[in-house]
């Protein structure tokens, strides 16, 4: 497996070099997870109660909470899911509950081996005031009209507040469609609705819903209704790129990297990609990016293009001799 995955991470980074990287080259650093508790952060939500938040979490081995981060970096609530076992959380989209209100979706969908029979999501409401606290969980499993999947992407369309899970497969992965109405009382049943481009990490939705975005480890690719692919753009180099989200403002996505202080990017949409779903009007102003409160002297840190080359010729080049050297 290992040489394979290796070949397609030195393909895309060949790739990253070919194609024009536009996004990546006036992409920023919003910020700098800084809380030792974060070790492997999975996935990517941006808090539909509080302006300039993420939501975030740990992969497996953690315990079942959730970490709201300021524009700091800086952790400012803990949520800990009472009465879950994390066993594989791979990714978290902002949605909302039965009556409305803001809701986060926690999707324990993560099996490498492909053998569970059914999957979790958890439900768990964003609170409206941000501190540390054990928080009630509605719970929904689910399982594939098609037999089990890893996965690593949960998307909530916000029109309609239904699931999608993108599976996340070497020869090319598949978009999946939850019921309208998810049951509590019995496995819900998820059905493939369009392909998916290989080793998806995660996925989300625009927040007027005209658009969802799909990424792998080094690419987003855009969509605008399942099946509908209408662009695509190069993601700045990160150490594992497992998260994404769509900003607020839905002119920018965020693109956040497991690892111990990892960087949470800020690479805006390319207008060219998406000709038919982007605004024709400047939206109205509203609440900063995060990132966008920084502290004196720590300004915004983007990709010149000479960097972008140099940064993806040496990790072509060794995935390439990892390549060689499995082989031989």
């Amino acid at each position: 497996m290992l040489p394979r995955r290796a070949a397609v991470l030195a393909a895309g980074a060949l790739l990253w070099l070919a194609l024009p990287a536009v996004a990546a080259q006036e992409a920023e650093v919003a910020l700098r997870i800084e809380d030792p508790r974060i070790v492997e952060s999975s996935g990517l939500a941006v808090s539909r109660r509080h302006p300039g938040v993420l939501w975030t979490h740990n992969d497996s081995g953690d315990a079942a909470r959730l970490f709201a981060v300021g524009r700091d970096g800086r952790v400012v609530a803990t949520l800990a899911l009472a009465g879950v076992e994390a066993r594989d959380w791979e990714a978290i989209a902002a949605g909302r509950d039965d009556r409305g209100r803001p809701a986060l979706f926690v999707g324990d969908i993560g099996d490498n081996q492909g053998l569970w029979p059914s999957i979790t999501v958890y439900r768990v409401a964003e609170p409206a005031q941000l501190r540390d606290a054990a928080v009630p969980v509605r719970r929904y499993r689910l399982r594939y009209a098609d037999g089990p999947r890893d996965a690593e992407a949960l998307l909530v369309d916000p029109r309609s507040n239904r699931l999608y899970v993108a599976s996340k497969d070497e020869a090319g992965g598949g978009l999946y469609r939850a019921p309208a109405r998810l049951r509590t009382d019995r496995v819900n049943v998820l059905r493939r609705v369009a392909a998916a481009p290989p080793l998806v990490t995660d996925g989300a939705f625009a927040p007027d819903g005209r658009l969802f975005v799909l990424r792998d480890y080094q690419q987003a690719h855009l969509y605008a209704a399942p099946g509908r692919r209408v662009g695509g753009f190069m993601l700045p180099l990160q150490v594992q790129g497992e998260s994404i989200a769509v900003e607020a403002g839905g002119r920018a996505v965020l693109a956040g990297s497991e690892g111990f202080g990892s960087e949470v990017w800020r690479v805006p949409l390319p207008s060219s990609a998406i000709p038919r779903a982007a605004p024709t009007t400047r939206p109205p102003p509203g609440p900063a990016p995060p990132g966008g409160d920084r502290p004196p002297g720590d300004g915004p840190r983007s990709w010149p293009p000479a960097a972008l080359l140099l940064g993806a010729v040496p990790v072509a080049a060794v995935l390439l001799v990892v390549v060689a050297r499995r082989r031989r």
